[in-house]
């Protein structure tokens, strides 16, 4: 449907949602358009989020700068140069470091990292470590890296489900890197779906898929064990415990 971008800002507080994703579509082919559904989200106080590919130019990045708090970007199979030509269709990955080195350098956005790893085809631990290593020196050790479970589906279905163990292994790599905060996403139910306090490693924010269950830090995410602080934005939304999945109407 159509949409004005202020009427945008209405909907979601209609929700009672406390920010915009931009997302599915990848957001940066729609820049002008979200810039300004982006600024007047701000305007009532709502935070604005990109998942992103990363595939930006240094014009986006400017752009972003007015009205994006964080975005994520989303490597599959490590950005492994013969993965990437082969199941994305791009040369290779250095725009989408370019972009991060960009939005490191010239912005204020809180950056997530997340990893597809695909079985077989995109599951190197070699280049997950450069990747990790990469993340380390030019974002910083406490930038947060999911590494995701793959599923097979529509025009990949000839791929299983990515092993736990490979996962696992990706993570021991990226601590061995030096990053702190390495989480593995697409496996309810696994510890580390959890975040650790860097400092104590005591479970700070307890998770099961989506949902947060278990929330030990103060009014200024500072941990309840050891007082370390946690670099999470904001904090727990009142609304934790209700039902995330409803329909939007307008």
């Amino acid at each position: 449907m159509d949409i004005e971008p202020a009427d945008v800002s209405k909907l979601a507080l209609a929700q009672e949602c406390q920010g915009i994703a931009y997302t599915y579509n990848e957001p940066t082919i729609f820049i002008e358009y979200a810039r300004d559904i982006g600024l007047a989200a701000h305007r009532k106080g709502l935070f604005n989020i990109f998942v992103s590919n990363g595939f930006a130019t240094p014009e986006s990045v400017t752009m972003m700068d007015q009205f994006l708090d964080c975005i994520t970007v989303d490597f599959k199979g490590s950005g492994e140069k013969n993965f990437v030509r082969k199941y994305i269709g791009i040369p290779g990955a250095e725009p989408i470091f370019q972009t991060l080195s960009e939005i490191k350098s010239r912005t204020k956005i809180h950056v997530e990292i997340t990893d597809l790893i695909v079985p077989g085809v995109g599951d190197n631990l070699d280049e997950a470590r450069k990747l990790s290593r990469w993340v380390y020196d030019n974002l910083g050790p406490m930038t947060p890296v999911h590494f995701l479970r793959f599923h097979p589906d529509y025009k990949m279905m000839e791929f299983p489900v990515t092993p736990t163990k490979t996962l696992e292994e990706h993570y021991r790599v990226a601590k061995e890197a030096g990053l702190e905060y390495v989480y593995l996403g697409n496996v309810p139910g696994h510890k580390l779906e959890h975040t650790y306090c860097h400092g104590c490693k005591e479970i700070a924010v307890r998770r099961y898929g989506f949902d947060i269950t278990g929330w030990y830090l103060d009014d200024e995410n500072r941990c309840n064990f050891c007082g370390a602080k946690i670099p999470i934005e904001g904090r727990l939304a009142s609304s934790v415990s209700e039902m995330r999945f409803l329909p939007a109407h307008f």
